[in-house]
């Protein structure tokens, strides 16, 4: 499964729309999703953002041995796409010792 996380911009074709953090997250924890594709700003900074995704997905695999999806970033923020990107660089250097370990 490839899951979109994003409050405006269209769907694209394939892919599981979702508008939450928390909803990407469930959907991470059942172990079908391929691909990730993270918006920053999903509209109420409350209910909080796609660098709220990465951090969960960083953890998991730190401490739980989560397997990682392919991830991406199609951000408009640049400072946060930039502070995605890093963290999905810590993931795959993580993911990529621990699987040569």
């Amino acid at each position: 499964m490839k899951v979109y996380l994003d409050d405006e911009r269209r769907t694209p074709d394939g892919w599981v729309r979702v508008y939450w953090p928390e909803e990407a997250i469930a959907l991470l924890r059942t172990g079908d999703v391929t691909e990730i594709s993270l918006d920053h700003d999903l509209g109420d900074d409350a209910r909080g953002t796609g660098y709220d995704v990465v951090l969960w997905i960083e953890e998991q695999v730190m401490t739980a041995g989560f397997r990682a999806p392919a991830m991406r970033v199609h951000s408009a923020n640049a400072s946060a796409r930039e502070k995605m990107e890093a963290g999905i660089r810590t993931i795959e250097r993580y993911a990529g010792r621990a699987g040569n370990a």
